[in-house]
């Protein structure tokens, strides 16, 4: 690619480069020549003048670059964009039948080698995420060739997440290929059947990295009673009741998201529950009813942060729920064989606790 501004590194800067890192920070950096602009493809040099990378220059990020390619001869240009789109699909065909889901994710950023690209399908609807400069200035070409690769109807943007203002852009939403649905939009997983609200739900409308999960949880849940703390639109509480839970006892504090929660209920022909708490009540409210819980659940990512002891407030709060003081936690994505009193899974989106109690399964503050 002649004529390609150039970045240059700093001497000993360019080792993550060498062991394959796709950022470049800032401080990174020794000089930028020819006035690349945002989004602009720069020929990223070590201090001695070797070639290590093709990246996408973002002037107003502290990520000053990201990188589209390691090899020389892969000049970013739809030649590439489409191989690497192409692939990208190809193993979600071999990793996910398309007898389990409708809905998955298609392409995932770096690791698919298209950094600050997300693609998500639910059904016939491809929803995208266009997060990095590289991203918004080929966005015409990605998402031509998303649509026509993955075949969907209409391709809706949810590019609204504090990501892409890091990157110095405005967010960005709405219909953007297609015509709109003329329902609502529904997906299945496992069997189950759900709405997702693509236009205003968490994320590009579902936590389509916790289907596993939730099916762990249906493997836990035969006859127990279960808390779901955090519940959103009811995900892992189907999930335990398709997998034989007495009873799931859901909490949230968005009333769209448990109205959504509800339909997603009868939907699959389950009837809530009108005595379940009301929304916007939290673990802490429980606690304090000293109301145990055998199972509890957390769907949220954010409440499963740490604190400045090194444990999530939310953590503390759930595994007094979950049964008797001196709770310990593993990290993992699955609940490890043998659960035992008061363990608890984080590190994910899902936050399980378990103790020899008598308890309850949670819906998001409706059932």
């Amino acid at each position: 690619m002649s004529g390609a501004p150039q970045l240059t590194l700093k001497p000993g800067r360019e080792r993550s480069l060498l062991r394959r890192h796709p950022w470049i920070f800032s401080g990174a950096m020794a000089d930028v020549r020819g006035a690349p602009h945002s989004g602009d493809t720069v020929d990223v040099r070590a201090a001695d003048g070797r070639f290590l990378a093709w990246a996408a220059y973002s002037p107003a990020s502290q990520i000053r670059a990201r990188v589209w390619s390691f090899e020389e001869a892969e000049v970013p240009g739809p030649d590439l964009f489409e191989k690497r789109i192409e692939a990208a699909l190809a193993l979600r065909r071999t990793e996910v039948p398309p007898e389990t889901t409708n809905a998955l994710r298609l392409v995932h950023g770096d690791a698919d080698g298209l950094p600050g690209l997300v693609a998500d399908r639910y059904a016939d609807t491809l929803v995208v995420q266009l997060l990095s400069a590289g991203c918004e200035r080929w966005r015409e070409a990605l998402v031509g060739m998303l649509r026509e690769q993955s075949g969907c109807a209409r391709v809706h943007e949810r590019s609204d997440t504090e990501g892409r203002e890091l990157e110095g852009f405005a967010a960005s939403t709405g219909l953007i290929a297609g015509t709109p649905a003329a329902g609502p939009l529904k997906i299945v997983e496992r069997g189950i059947e759900y709405e997702v609200d693509v236009v205003a739900g968490q994320k590009t409308g579902f936590y389509l990295d916790q289907r596993d999960n939730r099916a762990r949880v249906g493997m836990l849940a035969h006859d127990r009673e279960m808390l779901n703390c955090f519940s959103y639109t009811g995900g892992f509480t189907l999930s335990a009741l398709a997998g034989g839970a007495r009873s799931v006892l859901s909490i949230d504090s968005s009333a769209p998201a448990l109205a959504l929660a509800r339909s997603n209920l009868a939907l699959n022909g389950v009837e809530a529950n009108p005595e379940a708490a009301a929304a916007g009540r939290t673990a802490r409210d429980f606690f304090l009813l000293r109301r145990r819980f055998p199972r509890a659940l957390s769907e949220d990512p954010r409440r499963c942060r740490r604190g400045r002891r090194g444990v999530a407030p939310s953590s503390r709060a759930l595994s007094r729920l979950a049964g008797p003081p001196g709770a310990h936690r593993v990290s993992g994505r699955r609940v490890p064989e043998g659960t035992v009193a008061g363990t608890a899974l984080e590190g994910c989106c899902c936050a399980i606790m378990s103790s020899d109690g008598v308890g309850c399964f949670v819906l998001p503050g409706v059932l």
